[in-house]
């Protein structure tokens, strides 16, 4: 079995999803090959714009072409994160290659791709992408990859793990691909975007004979199905990064995902797509959660624990706190009170973590209220000042323009980050887009948001007439402007975000 991790996603950490499925078949002794087509694709059209041709006026990319082993080297050791310029200027080369190797036919950059002419939201451009697979911008690479893999391994089972946008075009090039070397191999897919597909009531399989099989939701039980395991061991495998190319990724050593849960043990946000989607909260039990983090660590030896749940449960951080990992670790977290409780975040410190991002959403009670977040602002102004002096940095999520917000809610939100400036360190700024099959969905006036029939989100006529055009103007024009919220934005790490923002925390 060969399973594949596609372009163009951020190449900081290795894929979880190919991890956690090639833990179920190693338990089961089923041979495979795990491909994180994703750095390698990037790293290999990194190297090949090396003797490019520059306009004698295109210093930018003379520059960029120069210091690129430099950058690379630097992104993968520890002094480029002591200064937010110097790493800003080193992800900006890199992007600027990556930008000019594409002959303006797509844009190309260290975690996004679009091409010119096809959308990921659209079957029949995925199709086409499949059917000419030679079009893709990364076909040079992956034809003499997957020509290698398939020749060595011969692969009965082919799978792609699907989790972006990014990733869609690229994913379906590489089918495409494979279908004409190896037309009687079973290619079956899986990921998080084909779980979004999956889960809409209207969904009808626009890809009949292309794949074996679509996979919603966790794949491993589905996984050893169909690779005939009759007598499945457990519900539970822990992750194994052992045959990816851990020193490769873009960051100053290993970052270790792991996931302790599937879903939102929350579940009311009536914006969220977890709720919409109905995806069940299934958390794995603590004491497996700790033992593979124990073993992982012992086996990769980590600078960084990303914790990817979508909340990372109250028990499991208390649980942290009385067995650190003795490593450093981050992961979102609700706003409860057991983060106003300096002795609880003093003990989170001390287990290691280096930031929690934070999905406030709004600073206004009433917009909260009517998201069903679950959030008291006080509560939420106190957790983030027992943060703060407890020494765990916070990246906080705000969304604007929600069915239950206008201009004066969005100014309260502004007011709240202005009071909170000294609290607040890293900040991410997002304009709401309604789930196709959100409750307010069907509730509001919708109109298409994309043209295309896989798009997850869609357009609503907003009920107080707070548009999106309006909303980008005080972004713009008065929240970004704002000298606090500046200074918080400066700090943010530009492509690569939260999954970098844990190395700065001690130089900031």
């Amino acid at each position: 079995m060969l399973l594949i991790h596609p372009p163009v996603a951020k190449p900081c950490e290795p894929p979880a999803g190919i991890a956690k499925l090639s833990g179920a078949l190693t338990a089961h002794g089923i041979e495979h090959t795990l491909l994180d087509a994703n750095i390698e694709a990037l790293l290999y059209t990194l190297d090949k714009t090396k003797d490019i041709a520059v306009e004698p006026s295109d210093k930018w990319t003379a520059r960029a072409l120069k210091n690129q082993a430099a950058n690379l080297e630097a992104l993968r050791g520890n002094r480029l994160y002591t200064n937010i310029d110097r790493y800003g200027r080193a992800i900006a080369d890199l992007n600027r290659i990556l930008e000019k190797s594409t002959d303006n036919i797509a844009t190309l950059g260290l975690a996004n791709y679009r091409d010119s002419e096809l959308s990921p939201l659209r079957s029949r451009d995925l199709i086409r992408a499949a059917d000419n697979p030679e079009c893709s911008i990364f076909y040079e690479y992956f034809s003499r990859r997957l020509t290698q893999l398939i020749q060595q391994k011969e692969p009965s089972v082919i799978g792609f793990s699907l989790n972006y946008l990014s990733q869609a075009l690229c994913t379906f090039a590489m089918i495409g691909y494979i279908k004409n070397l190896l037309p009687h191999a079973k290619v079956i897919i899986g990921g998080g975007l084909v779980t979004s597909w999956m889960s809409n009531p209207d969904w009808h399989n626009p890809f009949s004979g292309l794949f074996y099989t679509l996979i919603s939701g966790p794949g491993e039980q589905q996984l050893l199905d169909i690779m005939g395991v009759s007598a499945i061991k457990e519900n539970h495998y822990a992750p194994d990064y052992n045959s990816l190319p851990l020193s490769d990724y873009l960051a100053p050593g290993f970052i270790l995902p792991y996931n302790a849960s599937t879903g939102c043990y929350w579940n009311k946000c009536s914006f969220c797509p977890e709720k919409a989607e109905e995806s069940p909260y299934i958390p794995t039990p603590l004491n497996k959660v700790m033992e593979d983090i124990r073993s992982l660590v012992q086996k990769t030896k980590p600078v960084l624990i990303h914790l990817l749940d979508n909340a990372v449960s109250p028990a499991l951080l208390k649980r942290i706190t009385e067995q650190p990992f003795d490593v450093p670790w981050y992961g979102f977290a609700r706003i409860n009170r057991d983060l106003t409780d300096p002795d609880f975040c003093r003990a989170l410190k001390n287990s290691g973590c280096v930031m929690l991002k934070l999905g406030l959403e709004s600073g206004d009670q009433q917009v909260l209220n009517k998201m069903h977040k679950g959030i008291d602002l006080k509560t939420a102004s106190l957790a983030l000042k027992t943060l703060k002096n407890a020494g765990i940095a916070t990246y906080v999520y705000l969304i604007f323009g929600t069915p239950g917000e206008t201009l004066p809610e969005a100014r309260s939100t502004l007011d709240f980050v202005i009071r909170h400036k000294d609290e607040i360190t890293f900040l991410n700024i997002a304009i709401f887009n309604m789930p196709v099959v959100g409750d307010d969905a069907f509730k509001l006036e919708t109109k298409n948001f994309y043209d295309g029939d896989l798009s997850l989100y869609t357009d609503f006529v907003h009920p107080e007439g707070w548009n999106r055009k309006q909303i980008r103007q005080f972004l713009d024009n008065e929240f970004k402007r704002n000298k606090a919220v500046m200074e918080i934005i400066k700090r943010d790490p530009p492509i690569f975000t939260s999954n970098h923002a844990g190395f700065f925390v001690s130089s900031l």
